[in-house]
């Protein structure tokens, strides 16, 4: 099975690595860009892993649960 990990800072917490990725955009012409958010996908082939070890992972290993969200997905 393959899982696929995005982690994204909470939309309540500040991204100052979103905010300089925007200012730049901004000043290389996209004057547009409203926001910009950064985070991570983690991608993981694994057998023989239950969908509840998975969650229980990505909240204590691939995450930060204070300041981040994850979504976990599934492909077999």
């Amino acid at each position: 099975m393959k899982a696929k990990v995005i982690v994204m800072p909470k939309t309540s917490i500040l991204d100052p690595q979103g905010v300089a990725v925007r200012d730049a955009m901004r000043h290389h012409g996209l004057p547009g860009v409203k926001s910009v958010r950064i985070g991570k996908m983690i991608e993981v082939e694994v057998d023989g892993a239950d969908e509840a070890k998975l969650h229980a992972i990505c909240l204590d290993l691939l995450s930060n649960p204070v300041v981040e969200d994850y979504r976990l997905v599934l492909e077999e």
